[in-house]
């Protein structure tokens, strides 16, 4: 079977659903939200789009997943309070943040890894105290929401190119809400497991009852965020992810009635949701953008269906000819420069985040496998044998669909 690439970040797609979920304890399940949510999650058997939850496999599985592994979380937060990050800057810091790990299994010995930036405080507006409380998941499957999200999207700092210092992000998410990174599934960035077997038993199912198990733990040891807002973000595969996540949550609140969890939405930016038309899209992204000439689009046009699991002896060699373009440019931003030199820079370059530097990826990698670091950080506890990678499950370096 030829392997498919996910062009997560070709797609533009967003989608935003809002629940109509009450603040109360007590959080009622109205049918329109997990009708919603169907619509996202795809079986690639029928190849048809799900439209109730009955009679179908993964809708019945994330609708029974019991969630029975409660672990106490006495003197936890104050544990994972990071002081200072190493390399932050001096000034301008006006939040929080917390990282450590969160048991999900402790008969397996399976922990994910958490980094906890609460909402910056300006003025009188409240602080995290008003600030709704929002989940990130990177994709992959298989790469790190706390390299990628954290430390080059959406999180307070960027590391600079010396791969030691940190400046500050002026777009962070958490100037609005206070943002949760996880690490998800065990083998992923820090996240374990004692059970060698779980890194190859990894699956959607398994991923989003290991993630609810997580959040119910997680708010116990943050009880303050009971109750509060909720939502769940991500790209890429979490386009799989986001969507089932809250599916098991409002299952789990149908069966918990007096320890709902407050979701209120979910957002999906680039999502991999079907491969059928996600690679089919991306290759007339590349013949759009005169990557591919019109003789290649034609050819896989004729004779490539990508809903199927193989590809004919045409449509491989169809797109062989497409696949060129992979090396030659950035297939997740076309206009931008490649990275030449994977070397961290002493001194450093002056940070900017209006211009982009196709190297951050080393920059963080850096800064991420560093003692220090981690043990400012509560991570790497186990002493795992294989560095922090951006990307893990086979993935050495940035994959597409991250």
């Amino acid at each position: 079977m030829r392997n498919r690439i996910f062009p997560c970040l070709l797609l533009s797609l967003l989608t935003v659903l809002l629940f109509k979920a009450s603040s109360q304890t007590h959080i009622p399940v109205p049918k329109h939200q997990t009708d919603a949510l169907n619509k996202l999650i795809f079986d690639p058997r029928t190849l048809r789009r799900h439209v109730s939850t009955t009679a179908k496999p993964i809708l019945t599985s994330l609708s029974n997943l019991p969630v029975s592994k409660m672990y106490s979380q006495v003197g936890q937060k104050e544990n994972d309070k990071i002081v200072k990050l190493p390399g932050q800057p001096e000034t301008g810091v006006n939040f929080d943040q917390y990282g450590g790990y969160v048991t999900v299994d402790a008969e397996r010995g399976r922990a994910f890894y958490y980094y906890f930036v609460e909402a910056a405080t300006r003025g009188s507006d409240g602080g995290a105290d008003s600030k709704p409380l929002l989940l990130w998941l990177n994709g992959g499957p298989g790469c790190s929401s706390l390299g990628y999200g954290a430390m080059e999207e959406l999180g307070p700092f960027r590391v600079m190119s010396d791969g030691k210092n940190l400046y500050l992000n002026p777009f962070s998410w958490n100037k609005v809400a206070n943002v949760l990174f996880l690490e998800s599934p065990a083998g992923v960035g820090f996240s374990y497991s004692n059970t060698t077997e779980d890194y190859s038993q990894n699956g959607d199912t398994k991923t989003a009852q290991d993630n609810v198990v997580f959040l119910v733990n997680w708010l116990e040891r943050f009880p303050e965020y009971k109750g509060r807002d909720f939502y769940i973000a991500g790209e890429s595969y979490a386009g799989h992810y986001v969507p089932q996540l809250a599916h098991a949550i409002l299952a789990y609140n149908r069966q918990n009635k007096g320890q709902s969890i407050n979701l209120k939405g979910i957002t999906i930016g680039n999502a991999v949701i079907n491969d059928d038309t996600d690679t089919s899209g991306m290759y007339d992204f590349f013949w759009t953008h005169a990557l591919i000439s019109d003789e290649t689009i034609s050819a896989i046009h004729k004779n490539c269906n990508f809903s199927l699991d193989s590809a004919s002896p045409s449509c491989d060699s169809a797109l062989d000819g497409a696949d060129t373009v992979f090396g030659n440019l950035d297939i997740y931003n076309i206009y931008a420069p490649l990275c030449m030199n994977q070397s961290t820079t002493s001194p450093p370059k002056r940070p900017s985040i209006e211009h982009f530097d196709p190297c951050s990826d080393y920059y963080v990698d850096a800064y991420l496998n560093t003692p220090e670091v981690q043990e400012a950080m509560h991570a790497n506890v186990t002493k795992l044998e294989q560095r922090w990678s951006s990307c893990s499950l086979g993935n050495p370096s940035r994959p597409i669909g991250s």
